[in-house]
């Protein structure tokens, strides 16, 4: 029985260039330890959830060609955030004077970020995805965890553009302004970033695999029905990680504006940290042969910083390095990945 292969993206902003410059790498090698030059993500993992940035790159794996193939390759998806990145946090200085800087209104401008994932995902469906997914995002009207799923998009009609999806994901507070989308059957949801709640969605993605028949879904006797997980694979990789201090005597008379970006900062990573905490326990009462097969990567930032909107070419370019240097550091955790990810396939 090969084992289902689970990848989690955590939400980051601009700083998911860091996992797709390593998810760039894991798509090299497995063309080039597998013999197949078309070798894709979505070929190699047969379940992806992302938050926010996470979600986008998730959607932009998954994508499919008229041919029924992945339409980017990880590089093409690494190039987005690369090259146009900053289309998606660019503010002209009279927009800044009449928002105070996201103090009176969002930050920034949907339209570019709507206009970039409409030229990307087209008219593409979520029941077209290549593969099971989920991507969470926040329902504010009726103050509810809201998950897109491909699974309950073909079965229960819950279907929705993916660009649609993408932008509600990454619809981050202050940032961003909320979206209000409709499904293909007419029901209308607002919605904002999943990052509020799930920013590190791999425990979202263990529970949704576990109601899954992946032996009906890829079509191969191989695979588990419903798996626990000691049939999983879950490769979790963070967008960057950087312990920012917050001092009481900074702190101890702050209001809410002062509150606002290290409440922001401190949310993202508690739940990421909370999140691989229980992944770690939940493998730990498995077998030593299948305690391995949890992997979460969480890279560190060291020549860029924390901020998920600092777009300049200077810091595009640090978190590009910082990818680089995680490869580099991770290399045999890596190549264990890559290994097992082609013996399950």
């Amino acid at each position: 029985m090969s084992k289902v292969r689970i990848l989690s993206l955590d939400g980051g902003g601009i700083r998911g260039i860091i996992p797709a410059t390593i998810l760039s790498y894991i798509e090299d090698k497995l063309k080039e330890k597998s013999g197949n030059s078309n070798a894709s993500i979505a070929e190699y993992f047969d379940f992806i959830a992302g938050t926010s940035s996470g979600g986008i790159l998730s959607l932009l794996y998954l994508c499919p060609d008229d041919n029924g193939k992945s339409k980017y390759s990880a590089r093409e998806a690494l190039d987005l955030f690369k090259e146009r990145g900053d289309e998606i946090f660019k503010v002209s200085i009279l927009e800044k004077i009449r928002n105070l800087n996201g103090i009176i209104d969002e930050k920034y401008p949907e339209k570019p970020l709507e206009k970039l994932l409409k030229t990307y995902l087209s008219e593409t469906l979520l029941n077209q995805s290549l593969k099971p997914c989920l991507i969470p995002s926040y329902d504010i009207r009726n103050r509810k965890a809201f998950f897109f799923t491909s699974i309950e998009a073909k079965e229960e009609g819950r279907n929705y553009y993916m660009r649609e999806v993408a932008r509600a994901t990454s619809a981050a507070p202050t940032y961003f302004e909320p979206t209000q989308i409709k499904s293909m059957d007419g029901n209308s949801h607002a919605l904002i970033d999943g990052g509020i709640f799930a920013n590190n969605p791999a425990l979202c993605a263990y529970a949704e695999a576990r109601k899954i028949d992946f032996k009906k879904m890829a079509g191969k006797s191989s695979k588990p029905n419903k798996p626990t997980a000691k049939d999983m694979i879950i490769v979790s990789i963070g967008s960057g990680d950087v312990k920012e201090p917050y001092y009481y005597k900074d702190f101890k008379d702050a209001g809410v504006f002062q509150w606002v970006k290290p409440l922001i900062d401190m949310m993202m990573s508690g739940n990421s940290e909370t999140v691989d905490y229980q992944l770690r326990k939940i493998y730990e009462t498995l077998e030593k042969k299948d305690q391995p097969d949890y992997h979460r990567i969480q890279p560190n930032l060291v020549n860029a910083d924390n901020s998920i909107d600092n777009a300049t070419s200077r810091n595009i370019s640090g978190l590009h390095r910082d990818g680089l240097l995680t490869i580099a550091e991770n290399k045999k955790v890596l190549s264990r990945i890559i290994d097992k990810l082609i013996e399950n396939k």
